[in-house]
């Protein structure tokens, strides 16, 4: 018995472990393509010079933010500008642990999977909060204020998109959402939710149009302006993982998860996951930045609203059938 249990966690040891290195190494990969497409989309050279086509300027990349001065400010609160980093980057990986890739290929079959999510999601707003606080400089508490009271206000209807789904699928767990979608994908169903949990998963992810507390022409990159070396590295490679987190959530919760003809599972997850990301890479090239009041505005005014309706008619044809 011992045998078999010694086998049972050394599987999943070498599972988690191949999964978590695959995201970050896809994730610091992905700051490259999203280089490289902006530079297509915007008529212009994206990076070039390392490599054939480039294809080295990851490892250029790494190689300078490695060797690059970490330094902490003496005006800064020190502990809590280093922890705020680190935060950051674990509460997005975390994710990763719960999202089922194939019905047989998870690290946890987590019955509040999706709880999970929200939960993470609602706990790295203190990372923001402790690096812009901690560096004691204007400009990084600024765009701290800006990133909590986006998060706050687009986390309400965050997670009143995902309930419709939630309520068709009576349960929680990520497993059971994606087999509840087996005659039909929550996308038709749920096109609305669908629509919402788009916009406030681009701004959990603090991706443009929604990067107004990074906004590098008005805060010099916001909250953490103060930050070099291998802490920004975990702020600038957990965004990419956050964006892979949210692409891979919108895949499980209304496309179906690994459900689709003639491929494996772990084809059709890849295929609508990597779909996701290019659109949201898309948007950053197609879209202006919007004032920021008008961000909070089409959250509180336009998609909450939407979200509550969408719940309020779900709920109703549930009951009626």
């Amino acid at each position: 018995m011992m045998h078999v249990n010694f086998i049972h966690v050394l599987s999943l040891f070498c599972k988690t472990f191949m999964i978590v290195f695959l995201i970050i190494f896809c994730s610091a990969f992905l700051s490259f393509v999203e280089r490289r497409v902006l530079g297509l989309f915007q008529n212009r050279f994206g990076p070039n010079r390392v490599g054939w086509f480039g294809s080295l300027q990851l490892i250029a990349d790494m190689i300078k933010m490695l060797f690059k001065e970490d330094w902490v400010p003496l005006f800064s609160r020190k502990f809590i500008f280093i922890i705020a980093p680190v935060i950051a980057f674990i509460t997005s990986l975390l994710v990763i642990a719960t999202i089922p890739f194939d019905k047989n290929f998870y690290i946890i079959n987590l019955n509040i999977g999706i709880l999970f999510f929200l939960i993470m999601s609602a706990v790295s707003v203190y990372s923001i909060l402790f690096a812009g606080w901690s560096s004691n400089n204007k400009y990084a508490l600024l765009g701290a204020v800006r990133a909590i009271a986006q998060t706050l206000s687009y986390e309400v209807f965050l997670g009143f998109s995902l309930m419709g789904v939630i309520a068709r699928a009576n349960s929680f767990n990520l497993i059971c959402i994606v087999n509840s979608q087996k005659y039909i994908w929550n996308i038709i169903p749920q096109f609305f939710g669908f629509l919402t949990f788009i916009i406030a998963g681009l701004a959990l992810c603090h991706r443009h149009p929604f990067d107004q507390p990074e906004s590098e022409q008005e805060l010099a990159d916001g909250y953490h302006i103060e930050y070099s070396g291998m802490k920004f590295g975990m702020f600038f490679i957990g965004q990419y993982i956050s964006l892979i987190v949210v692409s891979a959530i919108i895949t499980v919760m209304f496309l179906g998860g690994w459900n689709g003809p003639f491929f494996s599972g772990y084809v059709w997850f890849f295929l609508k996951t990597v779909f996701f990301i290019m659109f949201f890479i898309l948007l950053r090239a197609s879209l202006p930045r919007p004032r920021y009041d008008k961000i909070l505005y089409f959250g509180w005014i336009i998609c909450l609203p939407i979200t509550l309706l969408n719940l309020i008619f779900t709920a109703f044809f549930i009951l009626l059938i």
